[in-house]
């Protein structure tokens, strides 16, 4: 029953209508247009680019229920923001957005025009109660695992009563809802295959933010990314907190496998999971939906490539399989990174990249890495140093420590570092990584990469930008050139199509080039 799923109420009234009594009156004055549970929606996404699906699935079950979409501020009936509670900047940014939102909300309510607030995602269900009684700006609060409850909330609200949903499920993966892609006539698209995550790393808030770990039906995936193909995109990238410890159990007759053993080195914080269909199945399938879509995949974590090997494997060997892997570290040296839960060593770690880069020459590596983490020394932060330099990273996300109420880390240890150490590592870190990177870059200058096309470039409009196999920004001019396929005339680059540059010049972020021809993602792989 809907009532058993509201993890938090406020007012009688609210809890009346959850009995299904009447919700009360409709606000006084509502626009002329904007029935009660219909009305236009501006929606907002921060953070993580799961994030960016849940706006999608969330919008998705709104627009079934009657709501339209707006991209003006002031034409909204309703704003949601979708939120990241990852580190207290991403919060900070909401609390501010909130704040220039109330002063909105009280020219509309002086209008007799009501204006409904709701806040969704990782912040909603990490701080429900002081989003609803701060200053009682906000009218709905939903979690991660309540967008399908989102009509009845808003609902509700319509009465003037504050409503949420905040409770976490051991078995909502939105399987059954097609999300509705934010950028309408895009070349690359993110599909969710799992959601939550059960590693519980010392320092992490998402398993009490997004729940515990469950997999996606392999068929609705299939589903998703076939109707993606059928639109014309160009780049899929299945998204999960842990992609490779992904495993479908929605069928009985995959409920028999073993569990996967994991690398020496290696360990987890739970049992060996047996059963279902794993990653490297789903990667499979998904690599033979359209040989011209690109296929990337985040974030896995550094445990779960087991020596068998057989996704590292799948990546060299299928041509639209992007040689490309996201291997977050988070810290270079040993003990920190038993002190995050982790599970593996820093000799562990090198090991792993070692073998992946044996298994797919020329990968593209990215990781993520934390300043300033509770009890860590000068030395412990020059381990990291020296794993960027061995490294030596295309891409990294790297980031001061910031403590999350619920974590291990906030039961456990201590946040010691001063906040001035934090800030002169994580500097140090990033001097040292857009150092290699450009070196790692510069090896590129001279040869020809293939390039997804995705639009003018944000510096001028007489260059367009794309990305290549290795997930890094490619800028080149708009001219004309050939196209491999045979065409005769000369064409224009295209969002969407893939091109043939030569890299002429290489920074840390950025490689430019000189466009040679227009190509297909299968030509290209035979001819290489």
């Amino acid at each position: 029953p809907v009532g058993r799923r509201a993890a938090l109420l406020a007012g009688p009234d609210l809890r009346h209508f959850l009995r299904g009594a009447p919700a009360g009156q409709p606000r006084p004055g509502p626009p002329p247009d904007s029935a009660p549970g219909t009305g236009r929606v501006y929606l907002e996404t921060y953070g993580c680019q799961m994030n960016v699906n849940d706006t999608e699935i969330a919008w998705a079950i709104l627009q079934k229920n009657g709501y339209t979409r707006t991209k003006e501020l002031d034409e909204a009936d309703v704003i949601l923001l979708v939120t990241c509670s990852v580190r207290d900047k991403a919060e900070q940014a909401i609390w501010n957005r909130l704040r220039h939102l109330k002063s909105l909300k009280a020219r509309r309510q002086q209008a007799r025009l009501p204006l409904r607030i709701g806040i969704l995602g990782c912040m909603a269900e990490r701080l429900k109660e002081e989003i609803l009684h701060r200053e009682k700006l906000v009218d709905i609060v939903a979690g991660p695992d309540a967008y399908r409850d989102l009509p009845r909330l808003l609902a509700v609200s319509e009465s003037g009563q504050q409503a949420a949903n905040v409770l976490l499920s051991l078995d909502e993966t939105y399987a059954d809802i097609l999300p509705v892609q934010t950028s309408a006539g895009g070349t690359t698209a993110f599909v969710s295959i799992m959601r939550g995550c059960d590693n519980m790393c010392s320092y992490c808030i998402v398993p009490f933010t997004r729940g515990r770990e469950r997999s996606r039906p392999i068929a609705s995936i299939l589903q998703e990314v076939r109707m993606l193909s059928d639109q014309g995109v160009k780049e899929v990238t299945l998204l999960g907190q842990n992609v490779n410890s992904f495993r479908d159990m929605s069928e009985v007759q995959f409920q028999s496998a073993a569990a996967p053993v994991l690398s020496r080195g290696f360990s987890t914080v739970y049992k060996a999971k047996p059963g279902g269909l794993r990653f490297a199945h789903l990667l499979d399938q998904v690599s033979r939906i359209d040989p011209e879509m690109r296929i990337r995949f985040t974030s896995p974590h550094p445990k779960d490539f087991p020596d068998e090997a057989s996704v590292l494997q799948l990546i060299q060997e299928r041509h639209n399989i992007c040689k490309q892997l996201h291997l977050p570290a988070q810290s270079g040296s040993t003990r920190v990174l038993e002190a995050m839960r982790r599970g593996y060593t820093r000799e562990a770690y090198l090991e792993l990249v070692h073998h992946v880069r044996e298994s797919i020459p020329g990968v593209s590596l990215s990781s993520d890495f934390i300043a300033g983490f509770c009890e860590e020394t000068e030395e412990d932060h020059q381990q990291t140093v020296s794993l960027l330099r061995e490294v030596r990273y295309n891409i990294g996300f790297l980031f001061a420590y910031s403590m999350r109420q619920k974590t291990r880390a906030y039961h456990r240890l201590q946040d010691d570092v001063p906040a001035d150490v934090k800030r002169r590592r994580l500097e140090e870190l990033i001097t040292v990584f857009r150092e290699e990177a450009a070196r790692a870059n510069e090896a590129m200058v001279g040869q020809s990469q293939l390039v997804l096309v995705e639009g003018p470039s944000k510096r001028s409009a007489s260059e367009l930008c794309g990305r290549n196999d290795g997930n890094i920004k490619v800028i080149f001019p708009d001219a004309e050139m050939e196209d491999a396929a045979g065409c005769e005339a000369p064409v224009r680059a295209q969002p969407g199509d893939y091109v043939l540059v030569k890299v002429t010049s290489a920074s840390s972020q950025t490689l430019k080039g000189v466009l040679l021809c227009r190509t297909t993602l299968s030509h290209f792989a035979a001819c290489h």
